[in-house]
């Protein structure tokens, strides 16, 4: 298996190992996990350098590296669902528009069909993973005493109820209608995809 992924593998692993400490309710292990998931996501941006500039891209490498990716933020979307700081269904139609469209361009890609993705998709991921990375330094620096010192009133502003709700709010609208925007740009190459999958079965 060549390192590219390998390190897809990698990110995959240390997505339960993220969960499991920042669900621990420990200070220390949630400030450890925090370092995991940053491990984890220079894990995707360095694995896709290494397939573009030494060309290691394997079909294997193509159909793992996105699914990889999906179950790194889901778990972390999901684990603060267990914490009580976003609400499931919210996470839900994230992480179903997220697996709708990454199964289409997987199949897609087998079938040598390229879909087209928009820059409001790419702005989506952008502000999920920004929003992910805010959840979590805000969270850890309540958990963390003498973070939380420096300034208590900021930090719990910060991660007011409120504050949460409504931004992911605006997040979980703009990644349904991205979704929705991304089937209706490609009906056409979906109905080419769909046709192709019925006739070989």
């Amino acid at each position: 298996m060549i390192l590219p992924n390998q390190l897809t593998v990698l990110r995959i692993i240390l997505t339960p190992v993220f969960l499991f400490l920042f669900l621990s309710e420990d200070p220390v292990m949630v400030q450890i996990s925090i370092g995991v998931f940053i491990i984890a996501a220079i894990t995707d941006w360095y694995d896709g350098w290494l397939a573009r500039k030494f060309n290691y891209i394997t079909e294997w490498g193509k159909f793992l590296d996105p699914l990889a990716d999906k179950i790194l933020t889901s778990t972390a979307f999901i684990a603060f669902v267990v914490l009580n700081v976003l609400p499931l269904w919210m996470v839900l139609v994230i992480i179903i528009r997220d697996i709708i469209v990454t199964a289409l361009r997987l199949i897609a890609e087998q079938r040598k069909i390229t879909f087209k993705t928009s820059y409001s998709a790419k702005w989506k991921t952008f502000l999920q993973m920004f929003f992910l990375y805010y959840l979590l330094v805000i969270y850890t620096a309540n958990k963390v005493d003498w973070i939380n010192k420096l300034n208590p009133a900021l930090f719990k502003n910060l991660f007011h109820p409120e504050v949460i709700y409504y931004t992911m709010l605006v997040i979980t609208l703009f990644t349904l209608v991205t979704g929705i925007t991304y089937i209706f740009s490609n009906k056409l190459l979906i109905k080419k995809l769909l046709h192709i999958e019925n006739k070989s079965n």
